[in-house]
């Protein structure tokens, strides 16, 4: 019998965690250590809304088993979230049909436009190039029942393109926002960042967000852009995490999602 789960707390933009950093220290070794499944489990337990993974042609971290055990796992979570990133041109959809096939939950697929040896993402999807190839895949993940985010640039332009092939969601590509964090540039950088959500809101499109957002820039992000349901934080997390454990870690980045929504009185 599965066991029985405290619900995850209400926050205005829910935390998931990806765990991929694990599984590449995990890599170096062939001893099983960290494990993948208990760092996922602690996170949980801690209170985060979901778990990310993003597993990449060459397996340099997460793995195929990772992503059915990670969903079996997801199983004992009913009210958590299991989203998993990768190109639908390559393994994404792999994933996607097999997790369906073996009746494993996945909420989310956010597709994004990596070569197979990228070393990390670096750009969104380009409309309307690439159109053609993502809307009959999107409607693929739809009629399995999976939410389809888009990897995106802040550009509000491309927000109504995005819902044009059929997208859920976007998830806003945040390194420009996170190298400009603490600088004269921090404002300028936030500013397409704000618009895009407020074209995104404009047309009923949900917007996450990731990449290098960590503890010192997050709630910045959040007071400014409107109406991010998610973020997707992965290597800042784990490195916090091997200083503070996993546990106070995903508590922090939670009292930093709720000190974005905390009223700001004035001065007395």
């Amino acid at each position: 019998m599965a066991p029985v789960h405290a619900p995850a707390p209400r926050h205005r933009t829910a935390l998931s965690v990806n765990v991929n950093k694990v599984a590449l220290l995990r890599n170096t070794r062939h001893l099983g250590i960290p494990d993948v499944l208990r760092a996922a489990e602690l996170c949980l337990e801690a209170g985060a809304q979901g778990i990310t993974v993003h597993p990449r042609p060459d397996e340099r971290h997460i793995r195929k088993d990772d992503v059915y055990e990670l969903a079996a796992l997801m199983k004992d979570w009913p009210d958590r979230e299991f989203n998993v990133e990768g190109n639908p041109l390559q393994n994404l959809m792999e994933f996607v049909r097999n997790l369906s096939a073996r009746g494993l939950p996945l909420h989310q697929c956010t597709f994004v436009p990596d070569s197979e040896g990228q070393f990390t993402s670096d750009h969104g999807w380009s409309f309307p190039q690439d159109a053609a190839r993502l809307t009959p895949l999107i409607e693929e993940a739809h009629d399995r029942g999976v939410r389809v985010s888009l990897f995106m640039d802040p550009l509000p332009e491309a927000m109504a393109a995005a819902k044009a092939v059929g997208a859920d969601r976007v998830e806003l590509y945040t390194e420009t926002y996170a190298r400009a964090w603490g600088t004269p540039e921090q404002d300028k950088a936030l500013e397409p960042f704000v618009f895009a959500g407020r074209a995104a809101a404009a047309i009923k499109l949900g917007v996450n967000a990731g990449h290098d957002l960590n503890r010192d820039n997050l709630a910045d992000f959040l007071r400014a852009v409107p109406g991010v349901l998610e973020v997707s934080i992965g290597h800042a997390l784990i490195a916090d995490a091997l200083e503070l454990g996993y546990g106070a870690t995903v508590a922090a980045y939670l009292r930093c999602i709720d000190a974005a929504f905390e009223p700001d009185f004035g001065p007395e």
